[in-house]
């Protein structure tokens, strides 16, 4: 039987989880000045960083209860918290480009020094 405490745990690591997703989409889409470098890193390195934070948090930390099989593990806690955080990113927060910066950082950051 699950508890309700292991049901908090897995709303933990989909928290954490998607809130890395979509901080490195974000990152992605600012550092890199391609068209389709944000995706790859996006869809290349992402995962990687939420297996390990699944790893880490189900197993050393303990959160969470057992989903029976990798497929459900890999659907539940790694492809719906990418899938959110990258729709996030997209869908809610304004394209880098769109964002003023100030003048200060502006300056301070101008590849024309």
């Amino acid at each position: 039987m699950v508890s309700v405490i292991d049901v908090v745990g897995l709303l933990a690591i989909l928290g954490v989880n998607g809130t890395a997703a979509a901080l490195l989409t974000r990152f992605f889409r600012v550092r890199l000045d391609t068209q389709w470098g944000p995706i790859v890193y996006t869809l290349l390195i992402t995962p990687v960083v939420l297996l390990v934070s699944t790893l880490v948090l189900s197993g050393i930390v303990g959160l969470g209860f057992n989903l029976g099989t990798a497929g459900a593990v890999v659907g539940i806690a790694i492809a719906l918290p990418l899938a959110l955080g990258v729709a996030f990113d997209y869908f809610w927060m304004p394209a880098p480009d769109d964002v003023e910066l100030p003048t200060e950082y502006a300056r301070e950051n101008s590849p024309r020094r």
